[in-house]
C-alpha cells in the first residue's frame, strides 16, 4: 500500500470506528425504548404490572379489554340484581363500576340509600307499623314482607265490608260494632263490670260445688256477637277416691262435693299416721289422703334350745317359723311353730328338745323364784346350771332384758330366785351342758307400784290453784288412769292410796268425805296437762265440782297401774287450799241482792228522809273539813256514815249505785274483799 493510500484508509477506518459506536449506541437506545413504549402504550383505563420480568398492560377493576388499544366498561348487573347485590334489591352500572339499592319496602343494613355487597350490607324489610297511626283510628297495623296492612280493631269493622284494608291516601275509617246483653251462665253468676262494645269480656264463677272446664269468660265479637255464646257449670265431681298404699276404702258416700271416703288399712298393716276419712272439696280433689299404713313386724322369732328354725326370714302377719329338735333330742311339746300376731309378736309356744330328763318338776314360786327336783344321780354329785334370761314387754316395744350366769348345787331339790323387772314376760333356759339337757320356762312377773307422782306440791290460800299434771314412765308396768281426788284437808294424814272406797263419785251429800274430781286415761295424756279445779266439767265419769266456800281442802294425785289381773297405785299430796273466798260469780250475786235489798230500805225511807234533807245539805256546808276526812273514807263506809247520820238522803242512794259500778269494774284481784264490804254494809 502506498503512503497516500495509507494515509486515505486512516480516516476511513477511523469513521467506521466512529459508525460502530454510534450503531451501539443506537442499539441500547432502541433496547430501552421499547421497554419503555410498552407502558406508554397502556389504555386509559388499565395499568402497567411487570410480570416475569416483563412489562404488561392490564385493564382495570370494572373494565375488560387487552389492556393497549381497548378497555371497555364491565356491566356487572347483567348476571342478575340478586345475584351480585342480595335479595330485595335493585343492581345499577356506572363506568368502571355498580352500586346497589333495596327495593321499596327495605332498607339497607348500613343505613344508607346505595352500597356495594363487599360490605356485607344486605336489604332488611321495613316495619312500616312502627309508624303511629298509619292505618287510622280504631286500626291496627300489621307489617307484611316489603309492605303492610290494616285491619280493624275487635270491636270494629270497615264500611265496605273488607278484611284488610292500606290506606294509600284514600280515607277508610271502622265502624264500631255492638253486643246485646251477656248469655246466662248455668250455676254460675257473672262478676264484675262489663261493657256490650266489641272486645269486652264478661266474667263468670261457678258457684261451690259446681266447676267448668270449657272458660268462664264470653267476648262480644267484631260481629257483634257474644262468643261463646253458651257456658255452663258442671257439678264438682273427685273421680274414683285414690289409692292409699297398704290401706283400701271402706266406705265411700259418693264422688261430689262434700262426699267422703274413709280408708282402713289392709290386713296385716295398722296405722301409723294420717288421716283415715278424705272429702271431696270444690276444686274436685280429694283432700285428707294422707293415710300412712305400715306392715306388721314381729322382728326376729324366740330361739329355742337344742332346735333348728326353718324360716323364709318373713316377719310380717302370719308369717311362721317352725323348729325341729336337732339330732339326738326329741321333741316334748304343743306344736312346733309359731305364728307372727297382730300384736306385732310371735307366738309363745311350748316345745322342749330333750336328749335325757337330768330334771323336772320345775315349780314357780314367789313370782320370780324357781324349783325343781333333779333325778337321782347321788347325793355327792355336783350339778352345774347355765341360765339364760330374757325378758320382753308388750307395752314398751324398746325393752329388753337378758342375763345370763351359773348354778353350780348338789342338792336335790334347788331354788333360784332371779332378778326380774317387774311386769314383764320372760323365757328363762336351763341347761346342763355336762348331760347335754335343757328345759325352757315362761315366766311373768307382777307388776309393782307405778313411780311416785312427780308433783309440783301447791299450798294456797283463798282460790283454787291450776294443776300440771306430768307424765310418769312405764317403768314397773303398764300405767293405765290418773285420778285427781279431793279431800278434807283434816283426812290428808288417814288417806290410804289403795281404798277405793274413800274417793267416790262427787255427791253433795254430806257424808262424802272425798271424791274422784278427774280421771284421764294414760294414753290421753300429755306432759305438763293443766288441770283446773272446780271447772265443773266431766273427765271420764268423774265431775269436777266446785269447791265449797269456807271449806279446806286437800288434792291428791295417784298414778294406777292395771296388768295380768294386778292393780297397783301410787299417791301424792298434790296441793293444799285454805281459806276458800268466794268466786267472782258468787260475790257478783251477793252483793247485787245486797244492793238490791238496801235500795228498798232506801225507798221506804225516802219519805221521812226529805223534812231534814235541808238540815243535812246546811250541816255538810257548815262542817266542809268533816266532809273532807269522810271523803277519804271508801265509798261504801261513807255511805254508812250518810245512813247514820242522816237517816239514808237521796244521796245515799245515789251512793250506792255508783259504789256498785265501781265495784264491778275492779280487777279480779281484789274484787273478793271489796263484794264482801259491800255485803257488810248492806246488811247494817
Amino acid at each position: 500500500m502506498s503512503p497516500g493510500g495509507g494515509r486515505a484508509l486512516g480516516p476511513l477506518l477511523l469513521l467506521l470506528l466512529v459508525l460502530l459506536q454510534c450503531a451501539g449506541r443506537r442499539r441500547r437506545a432502541i433496547v430501552n425504548r421499547s421497554v419503555a413504549d410498552v407502558c406508554a402504550t397502556c389504555h386509559i383505563h388499565a395499568t402497567c404490572h411487570q410480570i416475569e420480568g416483563k412489562s404488561v398492560c392490564i385493564c382495570n377493576y370494572g373494565f375488560v379489554g387487552n389492556g393497549r388499544t381497548h378497555c371497555q366498561d364491565k356491566d356487572e348487573c347483567q348476571i342478575g340484581a340478586s345475584k351480585i347485590c342480595g335479595n330485595h334489591t335493585r343492581c345499577h352500572n356506572t363506568h368502571g363500576s355498580f352500586y346497589c339499592v333495596c327495593l321499596d319496602g327495605y332498607r339497607a343494613s348500613n343505613n344508607n340509600k346505595t352500597f356495594i355487597p363487599n360490605d356485607g350490607t344486605n336489604c332488611t324489610d321495613i316495619d312500616e307499623c312502627e309508624e303511629s297511626g298509619l292505618c287510622g283510628r280504631n286500626a291496627r297495623c300489621v307489617n307484611t314482607e316489603g309492605s303492610y296492612k290494616c285491619y280493624c280493631n275487635d270491636g270494629y269493622k270497615l264500611e265496605n265490608g273488607e278484611r284488610s284494608f292500606h290506606p294509600d291516601g284514600n280515607i277508610v275509617s271502622c265502624k264500631e260494632i255492638g253486643c246485646g246483653s251477656p248469655p246466662e251462665m248455668k250455676h254460675g253468676y257473672i262478676v264484675g263490670n262489663y261493657s256490650l262494645l266489641p272486645g269486652s269480656a264478661v266474667h263468670y264463677e261457678c258457684k261451690e260445688g259446681f266447676y267448668s272446664n270449657e272458660g268462664k269468660s264470653s267476648y262480644c265479637t267484631a260481629h257483634e256477637t257474644w262468643e261463646p255464646a253458651t257456658l255452663s257449670c258442671k257439678g264438682v265431681d273427685c273421680g274414683v277416691p285414690p289409692s292409699v298404699l297398704n290401706a283400701h276404702p271402706a266406705s265411700v258416700s259418693g264422688t261430689t262435693y262434700g262426699s267422703e271416703v274413709t280408708y282402713n288399712c289392709v290386713h296385716g298393716y295398722f296405722i301409723a299416721s294420717g288421716n283415715q276419712t278424705a272429702v271431696c272439696n270444690a276444686k274436685g280433689q280429694w283432700d285428707g289422703t294422707d293415710l300412712v299404713c305400715k306392715e306388721i313386724d314381729c322382728g326376729k322369732p324366740l330361739l329355742i334350745p337344742h332346735t333348728e328354725m326353718i324360716w323364709d326370714n318373713s316377719t310380717t302377719l302370719w308369717s311362721r317359723v317352725y323348729y325341729q329338735c336337732k339330732e339326738g333330742y326329741y321333741f316334748n311339746g304343743d306344736r312346733n311353730f309359731s305364728e307372727c300376731t297382730i300384736d306385732q309378736s310371735w307366738e309363745n309356744i311350748t316345745y322342749i328338745c330333750k336328749v335325757k330328763e337330768a330334771f323336772n318338776n320345775i315349780l314357780i314360786f314367789n313370782d320370780t323364784c324357781l324349783k325343781w327336783r333333779r333325778n337321782v344321780r347321788g347325793t355327792d354329785v355336783e350339778d352345774k346350771y347355765t341360765f339364760h334370761v330374757q325378758g320382753q314387754r308388750w307395752y314398751q316395744k324398746e325393752f329388753f332384758h337378758e342375763m345370763t350366769f351359773n348354778l353350780t348345787t348338789h342338792k336335790q331339790a334347788p331354788e333360784v330366785c332371779l332378778d326380774l323387772q317387774p311386769g314383764t314376760n320372760y323365757s328363762v333356759n336351763i341347761s346342763m351342758v355336762a348331760l347335754n339337757f335343757s328345759l325352757l320356762v315362761s315366766m311373768t312377773t307382777r307388776i309393782t307400784d307405778p313411780p311416785f307422782p312427780d308433783v309440783e306440791f301447791v299450798a294456797v290460800k283463798g282460790s283454787a290453784p291450776l294443776l300440771r299434771l306430768r307424765k310418769a314412765e312405764d317403768r314397773n308396768g303398764p300405767i293405765s288412769l290418773y285420778q285427781v281426788i279431793v279431800l278434807p284437808l283434816g283426812l290428808q294424814s288417814t288417806f290410804i292410796c289403795d281404798s277405793f272406797a274413800a274417793a267416790t263419785f262427787f255427791s253433795n251429800t254430806t257424808d262424802v268425805k272425798g271424791y274422784v274430781a278427774a280421771e284421764f286415761q294414760a294414753k290421753d295424756v300429755a306432759d305438763n296437762m293443766s288441770i283446773a279445779l272446780g271447772d265443773r266439767h266431766y273427765y271420764g265419769k268423774f265431775y269436777n265440782a266446785p269447791l265449797k266456800l269456807g271449806e279446806e281442802y286437800c288434792v291428791f294425785l295417784r298414778i294406777i297401774s292395771e296388768w295380768n289381773k294386778v292393780r297397783t297405785q301410787s299417791c301424792a299430796v298434790w296441793a293444799q287450799i285454805k281459806n276458800l273466798s268466794p268466786t267472782l260469780q258468787y260475790v257478783t250475786a251477793v252483793g247485787l241482792g245486797s244492793v238490791a235489798a238496801v235500795c228498798l230500805i232506801l225507798f221506804l225511807s225516802f219519805s221521812a228522809a226529805r223534812e231534814h234533807q235541808t238540815e243535812f245539805l246546811a250541816e255538810i256546808k257548815a262542817a266542809p273539813s268533816q266532809w273532807k276526812a269522810e271523803k277519804g273514807k271508801p265509798r261504801c263506809q261513807l255511805c254508812s256514815y250518810l245512813h247514820s247520820t242522816v237517816h239514808s238522803p237521796p244521796a245515799a242512794l245515789a251512793c250506792e249505785a255508783v259504789h256498785l259500778s265501781a265495784t264491778m269494774d275492779r280487777a279480779q284481784t281484789g274484787i273478793t274483799s271489796s263484794f264482801l264490804e259491800t255485803e257488810n254494809v248492806s246488811l247494817l
